[in-house]
């Protein structure tokens, strides 16, 4: 044995004896005796990211499981009450497996140093949580949830007394208040904490409805999917207390399932995750389909084709609707998205004579991006429409509005389709795309970055580079432009992917819409190439 696999024994051993959870306990008792590596469990502890917590459920500081719970509970619990702030914990927990106990006993961790803690009622949508926090002016949230995460995952986002998500430095002085935290058989624990009612859905619900204008038609047929997770009957909930009709819902997806049976990974992004709410959004003859993903605070939309098809629209394209609907209202303020994002948006509001805020990838950065903030959202099918409300990305009113613009066109004859064209015409077809690749050894990312510094793009699409931008080390983003043509390269924050965002813009000439699109598309194929090139992938 060598000296690094005695000292890896000697680590599993002491976790083993503070450890309080014997189910973990078990499978590491087993996997020592197995002689098993336990090099990537004991890599070292969790951190926090884009989005808190998040890694596969297994024991070892490099996990979530009970331990790592306790330990987080308890410093963020000491942060809080080093910072005096006032006011309960609410915890909010999703259908994924250990959630549940995961919530509990950050509750009992907080009530027993004192704090009053309020446990959401059941399985809940992230924006949900989101909204108790402000609604019962507490002094933190925690949401148990690994969002779009595969099914071996579980997580812990944190959110600040105003509904918002944890950024620097509260970050870092929490994690230093988690290793100094001490035998875990030492933290205190109390009862589990107050157990809200379903009052507070209902006054989501009732928040949610605000969004929209009451005028508005509702005549509208919508397909519907929550991807197994706990989006259903809150969507559902709101969509008919605002008076539309109810949805067709996938029937598969439609109960909570852990495993996530259906699909290989339950992100509305992922090739295929939709092919079930695809099909019958066709046998319904629905007007759009919406999917949300397990905690429900991204948004998924697609519309029908003219040769009875269906096309997911992207991020961007979604992201562009709902700003432009909100303008069209006359909702005035900052409209903000991010780095990786569509450059429509600055465009739109520079149009219109509007404030506009570009941050960092993340709703923690973007509801961040002025005071005056009215609306923002990520390529990645989130989107605040309420900040007020929810001070993070809701699938659940994003879907809503989405189908009061739908419902609208509807009256009129149109489509979404149709506004996408106008918007296409008046600023041009920005048209974007990713290059995402997962990885199993993340040497593999840093490597592709360091290729891409290393040796940069002198031209993107036979035009020159005109720019390059490198954000090390605020955030390791590399930028690239050449023209309108930009390329945004990044590791993910939740997930081992790299990711490369493209997006070229090409003008409609002459009203040739279908010209524009097919252009740009052909540069899209050959941007996506160069790039990878560029990142040294094959």
């Amino acid at each position: 044995m060598t000296s690094t696999e005695r000292d890896l024994r000697a680590e599993a051993e002491a976790w083993l004896a503070d450890d309080p959870d014997p189910a973990t306990r078990e499978e590491l008792r087993a996997a020592l005796d197995r002689g098993d590596d336990l090099a990537d469990r004991f890599a070292g502890p969790l951190r926090f990211g884009t989005a808190g917590l998040r890694g596969p459920l297994r024991a070892g500081p490099n996990g979530m499981n009970l331990a790592v719970v306790r330990a987080a509970a308890a410093g963020l619990v000491r942060w809080l009450a080093d910072n005096r702030v006032p006011g309960p914990l609410v915890v909010g927990y999703d259908a994924r497996h250990g959630s549940h106990a995961f919530a509990v006993e950050t509750a009992r961790v907080a009530t027993g140093a004192g704090r009053p803690a309020l446990l959401m009622p059941r399985p809940l949508p992230t924006p949900v949580l989101a909204f108790a926090v402000r609604q019962h002016g507490a002094a933190a949230g925690v949401m148990v949830t690994a969002s779009h995460n595969p099914p071996q995952d579980n997580g812990y986002k944190v959110y600040l007394g105003d509904g918002s998500q944890i950024v620097p430095p509260a970050d870092v002085e929490i994690e230093h208040a988690i290793r100094v935290v001490g035998p875990l058989a030492d933290v205190p624990l109390g009862p589990p904490g107050e157990v809200l009612t379903d009052e507070i859905v209902q006054a989501y619900v009732d928040a949610a409805i605000g969004v929209i204008d009451p005028e508005v038609p509702r005549d509208l047929v919508v397909a519907y999917s929550p991807m197994h997770g706990v989006g259903r009957d809150v969507f559902v909930a709101t969509l008919t207390a605002a008076g539309y009709p109810a949805p067709f819902v996938v029937e598969a997806q439609a109960e909570p399932d852990a495993d996530f049976p259906t699909v290989a990974f339950p992100n509305p992004e992922e090739p295929g995750a939709t092919d079930l709410l695809l099909a019958l959004a066709k046998e319904a003859g629905a007007d759009i389909a919406i999917a949300n993903d397990p905690d429900a605070d991204r948004c998924a939309v697609a519309i029908p084709l003219d040769d009875g098809g269906w096309r997911l629209l992207r991020g961007d394209e979604v992201g562009a609707l709902l700003a432009d609907h909100l303008m069209r209202r006359g909702v005035r303020g900052r409209y903000a998205t991010t780095i990786v994002s569509s450059s429509l948006l600055s465009r739109m509001c520079a149009a219109r004579g509007l404030p506009y805020g570009e941050t960092l990838t993340g709703f923690k950065w973007i509801v961040r991006a002025g005071d005056d903030l009215v609306y923002g959202y990520e390529e990645a099918l989130g989107y605040c429409v309420a900040p007020p409300m929810v001070r993070d990305k809701d699938g659940i009113t994003a879907a809503l509005l989405v189908c009061e613009l739908a419902a609208g066109l509807k009256a009129e004859l149109r489509t979404l389709g149709d506004r996408l064209d106008e918007l296409a015409v008046q600023y041009g077809v920005h048209a974007t795309d990713q290059l995402s690749v997962r990885v199993d050894d993340l040497s593999e990312i840093a490597d592709a970055m360091a290729t891409i510094r290393r040796r940069p793009p002198a031209e993107l699409l036979d035009e020159p580079v005109t720019g390059i931008e490198d954000r090390l080390p605020e955030s390791d983003v590399l930028i690239v432009r050449a023209g309108t043509t930009r390329v945004v390269v990044r590791p993910s924050g939740t997930e081992p992917k790299l990711k490369a965002y493209l997006e070229v813009v090409e003008p409609v000439v002459d009203g040739d819409i279908r010209k524009a699109r097919e252009t740009a598309a052909a540069s899209l194929a050959a941007l996506r190439t160069e790039t990878a090139a560029a990142l040294g992938l094959r």
